[in-house]
């Protein structure tokens, strides 16, 4: 198996919509993404990735087919540090369980090392998502405490409880 990170572009963003399904939405999104919706938040990561600021994000290929997605945010504060960045990944429900999130996170810690963003890597995880817990423990990432987040939230719209995991670059 070979996952390779690249940017999204418009011509992935159906791909990309097709790949979400409930744990997509109840770990990351919050709601399936639209055509409008993705592709536009595709060109704000495009145009913070040509600036080399804010949130960047990659799909994951995995053997040549779009198999999820990671982005990295050094500006997301809500439990982190300065110099800590905050990775989000999702994989699509054919990817799953072949240790690509692992690869992905791997590549991207790679990519924040080689271009001297931050000071440590950062998993947020809601402590009842165990694939997401994993990816942080095969990883090396290490677990630092639980917090209770200021930004996420639950459906019910109570503040979700988060474990900060994390790994030095």
């Amino acid at each position: 198996m070979v996952v390779e990170l690249r940017p999204l572009t418009t011509e992935d963003v159906e791909a990309h919509n097709a790949g979400e399904d409930e744990l997509v939405v109840r770990w990351l999104t919050g709601g399936y993404g639209t055509i409008e919706g993705t592709a536009e938040h595709f060109a704000v990561l495009a145009d913070n990735a040509a600036a080399g600021v804010g949130k960047r994000g990659y799909g994951m290929w995995v053997d040549g087919r779009l198999g999820g997605y990671v982005d990295f945010d050094p500006d997301l504060d809500d439990g982190l540090e300065a110099d800590e960045v905050n990775l989000s990944y999702c994989v699509h429900p054919w990817a799953r369980g072949r240790g690509v999130a692992g690869e992905a996170v791997a590549l991207v810690c790679a990519l924040l090392r080689s271009d001297g963003i931050g000071r440590r890597a950062a998993i947020r995880a809601d402590p009842e998502n165990d694939a997401s817990l994993r990816v942080a423990d095969k990883a090396g990432f290490r677990f630092v405490r639980e917090f209770v987040s200021g930004t996420d939230r639950h459906p019910d719209g109570s503040p979700a409880t988060l474990r900060l995991y994390l790994l030095d670059l």
